[in-house]
């Protein structure tokens, strides 16, 4: 209602909401925040979907007990479904792969950049060939060794030395050392 000198009076102002929230904002506040509430419910499954699921979390690292390997022997376990070779060196066999030259390899490495200190007799490789992906022979008994007493790739001919490091044949890198620890001093977890 408007007085006699034309202005409005707080009543009027009222209910053409001039004055306060207006039920347009209150409309446009629920709206928005439906709208959020929509777009979360959607986009956390979407999120959530594209997390590893527990086998796969479950296959990420391996254990391995080392406590049976022998010095001079070798034994193999899955690792992120590839072949994982750990072997125990022996006092010859690290003396032989510390006396290589490491400048004069196609991938120079050092036996000490390729083990964990104070675990030096311990080689932990993939047993994956670098050339193109076959599984070397030398981590079982009585596999062949090739001529540098370590691993040797039948598929195209690659030795490996008894540090995994590359020195005849077509492969162009080292055996890969993944990621691992030590959890005990028997124990090992990769990944």
């Amino acid at each position: 209602m408007a007085d006699t000198t034309g202005t409005a009076t707080p009543e009027a102002a009222v209910e053409h909401g001039e004055d306060g929230v207006r039920r347009r904002d209150f409309i446009n506040i629920a709206a928005i925040g439906a709208a959020g509430v929509g777009g979360a419910s959607v986009l956390l499954p979407l999120i959530s979907q594209m997390a590893p699921s527990e086998d796969v979390l479950a296959e990420s690292s391996t254990e391995v007990d080392i406590s049976a390997i022998e010095p001079g022997q070798a034994i193999k376990a899955i690792f992120r479904k590839q072949p994982l070779f750990v072997r125990r060196l022996t006092e010859k066999e690290i003396a032989e792969a510390g006396a290589v030259n490491a400048g004069s390899l196609r991938d120079p490495q050092t036996l000490e950049e390729r083990t964990k200190e104070g675990h030096r007799d311990i080689l932990v490789t993939m047993g994956v060939c670098t050339h193109l992906g076959c599984v070397p022979l030398g981590a079982a008994e009585g596999e062949v060794k090739g001529e540098f007493g370590g691993y040797f790739c039948p598929c195209h001919g690659s030795h490996y030395d008894t540090a995994g490091r590359i020195r005849k044949g077509p492969a162009p890198t080292n055996l890969e050392v993944p990621e691992y620890v030590f959890t005990s001093d028997t124990v090992i977890q990769a990944g």
